[in-house]
């Protein structure tokens, strides 16, 4: 969206603009000069205007914090955020404009990491919070063909536990903030650092953080966790999505007891036997079609790129929720339609202690992904009705934290398809929901709207390894993502923002 991105920008971004502009139509006439084709994803790399010292110190960056085990139980999480308040106060920021909490959880001091870019004096506009997680999900070293904790470049992509779940963000926003204040740029309002120590864990820094002072009045928070950046798999067609809404993760231990006795006397209650009709029970589970703003959208997208019967039942659907024939059209479609609907799958099951006894306890467990604005409570109920069993157990486990759908938000929407397009032109940008779980839902449960808007990272579909062995990042897509945020939080907190 030009137009909408020159709308945004000041005189200076409006020139910085017509310089990426110019580089990009440069290198589409070079390309064709040369009888050379020009791939869509690979048509953003002249267009960036990060110098080649910017790029060097980001990856410096990038590569000393991966270096460091924040996994839970290795009490990393404050040497990290010592380590970036360093270059940050090496860059210009001053004690005052950082804060680093800890909270003892589990025994480790945990440590939480902020940084307030202060505003012009007097302005009324309220703090934009850029979010993302200093901790990862441990890696043992004799999985991966790399040390995970030695970061490793190999054919374009930097191997390591953490490389793109999440310290790239990390690495981004902070040298982001570097690069903004070696600039002298002075921000509208205030913009605020805010990385929470046990995002993979129980969240208890990202609860902390949203009552800090410098966040509890954000307006939004942008989240460098979240948002979705994908190619297919020929590495063409980028497209974008903003999050900004997470269902509800919650799990249950349904139970079933019996007396138990030898195998050589079977009884008819057999506590597997109730335990498999419980497991029929849940498979016949279905929640109702729920719309809003943002699964809508997602709908309409999906019947857009698929066509025919299925366009046609998305269409029914978004009219009349309840019909049944529509509804068994999606369903037996191979496109993803989870995200219209509360799920709940059997996901472990655990009993008997010997194989010659009768078992006097079977459990099984149940993981939900519930819609927003659904409570746990009414899918506790609806588990129970559909089990009806009075003698079934059926315990949640912890508190799971339900939280709202972010409003969709033209102006802020408009600004991350400027960025986006500032890379990669023709790249759709639409705002979407995940199953999984980020900060984002406690930043959102605390009453801050929230959005995806960092994982720009462009992958192929078989090349997601968040989580798992070899994790790695795409280095250009990581250079270009210091493009996407140096445009975006110009264009949010830039002199035209008023």
């Amino acid at each position: 969206m030009p137009g909408a991105f020159l709308f945004f920008c000041n005189k200076d971004q409006k020139e910085r603009r017509m310089r990426r502009t110019n580089l990009f139509l440069a290198a589409c006439t070079s390309a064709l000069m040369t009888g050379l084709s020009v791939p869509t994803a690979a048509m953003a790399s002249p267009a960036t205007e990060v110098e080649q010292d910017d790029r060097q110190s980001a990856r410096a960056l990038l590569e000393d914090i991966l270096k460091l085990r924040t996994a839970k139980g290795y009490g990393q999480t404050k040497a990290q955020a010592e380590l970036l308040a360093d270059r940050l106060r090496a860059a210009g920021f001053t004690d005052d404009q950082i804060d680093i909490p800890t909270m003892t959880i589990d025994g480790e001091e945990v440590a939480s990491f902020l940084v307030r870019y202060p505003g012009k004096t007097g302005s009324e506009l309220s703090p934009i919070a850029l979010i993302a997680h200093m901790d990862v999900v441990d890696a043992s070293t004799e999985n991966w063909a790399t040390d995970p904790y030695q970061p490793v470049e190999k054919d374009g992509y930097l191997y390591a536990r953490g490389a793109v779940d999440n310290k790239a963000g990390i690495a981004l926003l902070v040298s982001t903030f570097i690069r903004l204040k070696q600039e002298g740029f002075e921000p509208e309002r205030d913009l605020v650092i805010a990385f929470s120590g046990d995002e993979e864990t129980g969240m208890q820094t990202t609860r902390k953080l949203t009552q800090h002072p410098w966040v509890n009045g954000a307006e939004y928070a942008l989240n460098s966790d979240a948002g979705v950046g994908s190619v297919d798999s020929e590495g063409l067609n980028p497209s974008y999505s903003i999050q900004s809404a997470e269902k509800t993760y919650a799990t249950f231990h349904l139970t079933a007891r019996n007396e138990g006795g030898h195998s050589s006397a079977p009884r008819a209650d057999n506590a597997l036997f109730d335990i498999a009709d419980v497991i029929d029970a849940v498979r016949s589970l279905s929640f109702p079609i729920g719309f809003n703003d943002i699964t809508r959208q997602m709908a309409r997208d999906l019947a857009e790129s698929e066509g025919g019967r299925f366009a046609a039942a998305i269409e029914t659907l978004i009219e009349n929720p309840g019909d049944k024939a529509a509804r068994e059209t999606i369903e037996a479609h191979e496109a993803g339609t989870h995200f219209l609907y509360t799920t709940c799958v059997p996901t472990m099951l655990s009993a008997g202690t010997a194989e010659n006894a009768l078992p006097q306890k079977a459990e099984l467990t149940v993981n939900c992904r519930i819609l927003p604005g659904t409570s746990v409570q009414s899918v506790q109920d609806a588990i129970s009705d559909a089990v009806a069993n009075p003698d079934i157990s059926i315990d949640l486990v912890g508190e799971p934290l339900e939280s709202p759908v972010s409003p969709i938000n033209e102006e802020l929407f408009a600004s991350i398809r400027s960025a986006v397009h500032a890379i990669y032109p023709d790249a759709p940008v639409k705002p979407s929901m995940s199953s999984g779980g980020t900060d984002g839902k406690e930043f959102r449960a605390a009453g801050i709207p929230t959005y995806g808007a960092g994982a720009i990272t462009l992958v192929r579909p078989d090349d997601y390894r968040a989580h798992g062995i070899d994790e790695r990042l795409p280095l250009e897509s990581y250079y270009d993502q210091l493009t996407f945020w140096d445009v975006l939080l110009k264009d949010l907190a830039g002199e035209d923002d008023q």
